[in-house]
């Protein structure tokens, strides 16, 4: 399946015709053959950044800062190491109790 691509200013276009009340969210996605998801995506991120939305990025998180983005790496590695020992304790508790042998 191909995907089609839109320009930035036709975004912009819909999405302002939309949130002045110019055009309804059904109208739009019949007229240009949008599907109401894609439409929602692109309203989600105007109302998010405005006139300065559609020029890529990350527009749901906002800019993070390394520090910040540090912090969640250190963060997400903690879980792991917790996951992963509890994975090696349940581990050795199968392992030592299928070793057993039963009377």
């Amino acid at each position: 399946m191909m995907r089609r691509c839109y320009s930035r200013e036709f975004k912009l276009d819909v999405c302002q015709k939309i949130t002045s009340g110019e055009i309804s969210k059904s109208r739009a996605c019949r007229e240009h053959s949008l599907s109401p998801s894609v439409l929602d995506r692109w309203l989600e991120q105007y109302k998010a950044k405005g006139d300065a939305a559609f020029q890529g990025g990350n527009w749901r998180g906002g800019i993070q800062t390394p520090e910040a983005r540090i912090k969640e790496l250190e963060s997400s590695l903690g879980r792991a190491h917790l996951e992963l020992e509890f994975m090696k304790e349940a581990l050795g508790k199968l392992t030592h109790r299928s070793g057993k042998k039963e009377p």
